[in-house]
């Protein structure tokens, strides 16, 4: 059955109006015969330059490049619910794409969506690493030291990039806290003609001339005391920088037990002094959130690098004295 008579099947009102089309840097070679006809009849399609450029021989509408901030295309296309309306996005629309986030606002009844291979998928295909045994991380727009909870002799990680210059900072950071045997391939412009792969290890990283589209494998090894963070509550000590305003190991470890962290939900650390309990909360699970308020400055401080130190970046800091620090959170 084709598009169209599925199309003209569905009720009016439930008429599939958005569309979400996967597209590699193999351009429309790579689509299959829906999603082209789905780029081909929409009457708006939105999408990165690089994306619209690669679909431009499909395109017949409208061509609308994202906006800044990208909340200001997603109004736009909420604005046109109704008519023929194409997102085009990197791969697989909902691994860490633009589906995830129209999905907040649109219903299934109302797209369509056709993803293509994610650089997850196709990375994993080239160097043969098995995607259930291996961990997916996103560092787009984000913090590197997010890596750090992940970082066990043995794993492997890929971890897609936001520019040529993340690689040469993942390396620098595995060699600052004793993974510098650790070894990195680089996965330029996947599936397209400028594609290239290339290895070096963290500690003799000297790769140049890196493409902004990469993705980066690692697989990890730890040097001799490398820091590597148990997947249990209750971190040494020593690993906190604290002025002694810290929760101890024994007493973390039965807090967060008692505390029993369940996905999705947020912890109030008022107080927070080094911040461990919060710490140690968000590394339970990545769904997790925390607000950790502490009124010290200097505290507040070394709460901010501890964060970094064990990967959770994202710890909400509040500086201020309850409950008036509560107000407005």
């Amino acid at each position: 059955m084709s598009l169209t008579e599925r199309t003209e099947q569905q009720p009016a009102a439930k008429r599939r109006w958005l569309s979400i089309v996967g597209i590699g840097e193999d351009g429309i070679e790579g689509l299959n015969p829906i999603g082209s006809e789905l780029i081909r009849s929409a009457e708006i399609v939105f999408g990165g330059t690089r994306h619209l450029a690669l679909a431009a021989a499909l395109i017949r509408g409208t061509s609308r490049p994202w906006a800044s901030p990208f909340d200001r295309s997603v109004a736009e296309i909420l604005a046109n619910r109704g008519r023929d309306v194409c997102v085009l996005a990197s791969g697989d629309p909902f691994l860490h794409g633009v589906g995830s986030l129209l999905s907040a606002h649109v219903s299934s009844e109302e797209a369509w969506t056709v993803p293509a291979p994610s650089a997850f998928s196709l990375a994993a295909a080239r160097l043969l690493w098995p995607l259930p045994q291996t961990i997916l991380l996103s560092l787009c727009g984000r913090s590197t030291d997010l890596i750090r909870p992940h970082l066990h002799p043995g794993a492997k990680i890929l971890v897609l990039t936001s520019d040529e210059q993340a690689p040469s900072a993942l390396a620098d950071l595995l060699c600052r806290i004793g993974f510098g045997g650790s070894r990195l391939t680089v996965l330029e412009s996947l599936a397209g003609p400028r594609e290239r792969i290339r290895t070096a290890r963290a500690d003799t990283f000297t790769l140049d001339a890196i493409d902004p589209l990469n993705t980066v494998a690692i697989e990890v090894e730890a040097d001799v005391g490398a820091r590597i963070l148990a997947r249990a509550a209750g971190l040494d000590d020593a690993w906190f920088e604290h002025d002694g305003q810290l929760t101890k190991r024994e007493i973390r470890a039965l807090t967060l037990s008692a505390l029993a962290p369940r996905r999705g939900e947020h912890l109030w650390d008022i107080g927070a002094g080094s911040g461990s309990v919060a710490i140690e909360w968000l590394l339970a699970d990545p769904s997790l959130s925390a607000t950790a308020i502490e009124q010290h400055a200097e505290r507040a401080a070394r709460v901010r690098r501890n964060a970094a130190a064990f990967g959770v970046p994202h710890l909400r800091l509040v500086e201020g004295t309850a409950p008036q620090a509560l107000e407005g959170l």
